[in-house]
């Protein structure tokens, strides 16, 4: 069982403090530069689409860690990188390239925050996973109701790939998500090794 009130993600979700501040910063460099280094966080296939992506990582990881807001930016930041690095025409539709990814850190904290209480781990997969499927169902349904594609020919296209993301997604989610929560612990609870009245901050 994790304690939720360890979580910064469910404590005061809505609100934006330093340290989110700090983490939005952080994902959104990282976000840039999966965007900006060719074949990184765009990975290129030979289909209708164009590219397989773990671009959504950060926005997942940032919903996770830091709370929906925090996911929200990272997801708008994704999507409109996404919306200027577009190699095929459809993606230079901000209603396909930016609109669904502002939901993908939103849907990846609310299911963290529904199953840490169970186990940070499982939550933890769990929220890379449906960020990830998130994506990927909104993307397809906005290049359906956009008329790009017939829904029977995007979904076979992308069924396989959006499931291997999916994986992956949580995967990375774990890992990232571990780091963070090691790192912020010995940050934050390092023991002090002087008086208090001595300690210079």
């Amino acid at each position: 069982m994790s304690d939720v009130s360890s979580n910064p993600s469910t404590t005061r979700p809505w609100s934006l403090t330093t340290e989110r501040i700090i983490i939005a910063g952080v994902l959104a460099a990282i976000t840039i530069i999966l965007g900006v280094i060719p074949n990184l966080g765009f990975i290129p296939l030979p289909n209708a689409i164009g590219n397989a992506t773990i671009e959504h990582i950060p926005t997942i990881v940032g919903g996770v860690i830091a709370g929906p807001i925090v996911g929200l930016i990272s997801g708008l930041i994704f999507g409109v990188l996404s919306f200027f690095r577009a190699t095929v025409p459809f993606f230079k539709d901000p209603s396909v390239a930016i609109l669904p990814r502002i939901f993908i850190g939103l849907t990846a904290w609310a299911t963290f925050a529904a199953l840490v209480r169970i186990n940070r781990d499982l939550a933890a997969a769990a929220a890379g996973f449906v960020g990830a499927a998130t994506n990927t169902i909104l993307v397809v349904a906005a290049l359906i109701i956009r008329g790009y594609f017939p829904a029977q020919v995007i979904i076979s296209i992308v069924l396989v790939q959006s499931i291997i993301e999916a994986i992956i997604a949580a995967i990375l989610t774990v890992i990232l998500v571990r780091i963070f929560y090691i790192l912020e612990s010995r940050l934050v609870h390092a023991p002090d090794t002087k008086p208090r009245d001595q300690l210079p901050y």
